[in-house]
């Protein structure tokens, strides 16, 4: 007899609240899970812990998951995230690149933790409120893009294993986020379907990243403001307030004027230097991609033609990959603007996501 016990991550949110809803409608028997990432307090309300990986939603995701009818637990993993997340997202902006934490937590926690818990409660599957769907193909797993164009996270899941797909579900992948709310308000739960979207990064609670690194690293902005802003050829523009604080392709604050616009090109954390030019500098016909994980095929020996995104609301550009040296060299059919190192770039056919890797 089929093994139809699933183990479904529980954020306290919609997205996660309405898998379960439509998992337990196709005849799947539920176990739910809330782990346990990271806290944090608002200032709203000081004396509460608060978020998507806060006290307060875990309490909701328990609550869920008893109006539902099935039994839930919590796998405390702070620390672990805290040693492995957060520690690569500070790392990464110290090393003069602009990370993907989401990328990073998804195969180590969101998949990996969740895995060895479904083994340990015997369930066969384990499910998620992603926007994506899997199929199985010659024997391969294969991600695709969600239906909803606008809430596709594919681009986050490029680092899931064939093991990790074989066990996963994704109840919401042709569903849209509106008929998601619709699903929540018909089956009573008003105040579920008018919850706001989750914020990108769960453990910045307020104002920006550079908030959070100064946090962090008290003594980060006196270490290291009054490095040079330079052109491309060397000269010394200006002075900056430490090369962290920075991204590829950003112009406002920089405060600096030469006459005309200038955006960051690129930035080296050894010099604690920040390069600055015009718009047109920006644009750039290759990159290289490490730590890339390849999904759709088991192996790539010549030239694949694929559609490239370098960042999650990038439009793809058609390009054409290949191994080289250890990397994927990534060769566009045109400019494409503000390359950034640390980024994810993922690679698609049509809805089928070949795979992935961080840009060098």
């Amino acid at each position: 007899m089929e093994n139809k016990r699933v183990l479904i991550g529980m954020s306290g949110g919609i997205d996660s609240s309405i898998s379960a809803i439509l998992l337990k409608e196709q005849g799947y028997e539920l176990v739910g899970l809330t782990l346990r990432t990271w806290d944090y307090i608002t200032d709203s309300c000081m004396s509460k812990k608060t978020g998507c990986c806060s006290v307060e939603a875990l309490y909701e995701a328990k609550d869920f998951c008893k109006k539902l009818g099935f039994e839930h637990y919590t796998l405390d993993v702070r620390e672990q995230f805290n040693n492995h997340v957060i520690k690569n997202f500070v790392d990464e902006y110290l090393n003069g690149r602009t990370p993907n934490p989401c990328v990073v937590c998804n195969p180590f926690f969101k998949w990996d933790a969740v895995i060895n818990k479904a083994n340990e409660l015997n369930c066969a599957y384990i499910a998620t409120g992603h926007y994506s769907q899997i199929i199985k193909k010659d024997e391969r797993y294969i991600l695709q893009k969600g239906l909803d164009s606008n809430k596709d996270q594919s681009y986050f899941l490029w680092g899931l294993s064939q093991k990790h797909l074989s066990r996963t579900l994704f109840p919401l992948g042709d569903f849209t986020k509106d008929e998601v709310r619709e699903i929540a308000k018909n089956h009573g739960f008003k105040l579920l379907a008018q919850k706001k979207e989750s914020q990108e990064i769960c453990f910045v609670q307020k104002g920006d990243y550079r908030d959070f690194l100064k946090e962090r690293l008290p003594d980060l902005e006196q270490k290291l403001k009054g490095g040079n802003f330079v052109d491309s050829s060397g000269k010394i523009l200006g002075q900056h307030k430490g090369y962290p604080f920075y991204t590829i392709g950003q112009r406002k604050g920089l405060e600096i004027a030469v006459g005309y616009p200038l955006y960051v090109q690129k930035i080296d954390s050894k010099t604690n230097t920040v390069v600055l030019g015009p718009r047109e500098e920006l644009y750039k016909k290759e990159m290289f991609v490490r730590n890339f994980n390849l999904i759709k095929y088991e192996n790539i020996d010549n030239e694949l033609e694929v559609y490239t995104k370098i960042r999650y609301r990038s439009e793809s550009v058609l390009s054409r990959i290949k191994k080289e040296n250890g990397l994927v060299k990534v060769e566009f059919y045109e400019n494409v603007s503000s390359i950034t190192p640390g980024q994810s770039a993922v690679f698609y056919q049509d809805k089928d996501v070949v795979g992935g890797g961080f840009i060098v």
